[in-house]
């Protein structure tokens, strides 16, 4: 990409939730309403089957449906990343280019890793990225998360950046997210065209201020965390510093407390959806992190707790 170009995305593009029943199944009617809540909160685009999604706890056969289901009913009102994450190259590839060929816009994949320590040598992660590129006309994000547990240095993205077409765009969720974003874009220039904060916002501040033109957060308050990006964008630093402080508890509940069910804890309290629970064996939230949760909530009045009612 020049360093003339603007990004062909940026703004905020958070994770949306997958809905199950009681029983555990998937609820296809309230992942359609969490679709549409989610873009009635003036998102930029949508990021589908990440680790927020519980992509880990579905099949693939439910990856394929949810991918289907989601692009189709979103029917282009935004841009939609699909997470296509898998150890092997092969179907890492085969992934991605089912989900560019049912639209979607870009891709989000983790580095090749398997449990807490069977992770690959450098020279295999940037094969992995090539052969996923060659497959694609769609940009890659590669999301740097400690999840994996695979060190991805700033000079490796970089590299990869300025080699690999389809690779321009990072989710940087690490410790120290800020220095590395800075040495990121120092690094890899025009070919980085999107550095992009992540973690549920948790860094969202010193992200911007490093360079940051995205950011994936958590789907439950996306209409309190735009206005923080776009103030910044604008060159508003003191009001995005305000609005950050006030929304900051409820980053802080999602990113430390209620973790991977806080959105579907604030959809079910709105009405958004009917079930908020995980998929077994993922712990219920406990009642007393979800009674903070809603009281952080309530004193913002998201538009979560009013859309559905």
């Amino acid at each position: 990409m020049n360093l003339t170009q603007a990004p062909r995305y940026r703004g905020i593009f958070p994770v949306v939730p997958t809905p199950f029943t009681e029983s555990g199944e998937l609820d296809l009617a309230s992942q359609k309403r969490a679709v549409d809540f989610m873009i009635d909160c003036g998102v930029d685009g949508l990021c589908i089957l990440a680790n927020f999604s519980e992509q880990f706890v579905l099949a693939d056969d439910e990856r394929e449906t949810l991918t289907r289901l989601i692009l189709e009913h979103v029917a282009g009102r935004v841009p939609v990343i699909v997470t296509t994450t898998h150890f092997s190259t092969r179907v890492c590839a085969a992934r991605s280019r089912r989900a560019q060929d049912m639209g979607a816009a870009m891709v989000m994949i983790m580095p090749p890793y398997h449990g807490a320590t069977l992770r690959v040598p450098e020279p295999q992660i940037v094969e992995f990225f090539q052969r996923v590129s060659d497959a694609l006309d769609i940009p890659i994000m590669i999301q740097d998360a400690p999840v994996s547990g695979t060190p991805l240095p700033a000079a490796l993205l970089a590299r990869m950046a300025r080699e690999i077409a389809q690779v321009s765009y990072f989710k940087i969720e690490t410790a120290g997210a800020a220095s590395k974003l800075r040495d990121l874009i120092a690094l890899g220039g025009g070919a980085v065209e999107g550095p992009w904060d992540g973690e549920e916002g948790i860094t969202l501040l010193p992200d911007l201020d490093a360079g940051a033109t995205g950011s994936m957060t958590g789907g439950g308050f996306a209409d309190g965390i735009r206005p923080i990006i776009e103030a910044h964008r604008a060159g508003e630093r003191d009001e995005a510093c305000r609005r950050y402080e006030r929304w900051l508890p409820l980053i802080n509940y999602e990113n430390r407390q209620g973790g991977i069910l806080t959105a579907k804890a604030l959809m079910k309290a709105g009405g958004v959806i009917a079930c908020e629970a995980g998929r077994h064996p993922f712990p219920p939230m406990r009642p007393e992190v979800r009674d903070g949760l809603l009281d952080a909530a309530r004193r913002l009045d998201p538009l979560v707790l009013r859309w559905g009612r």
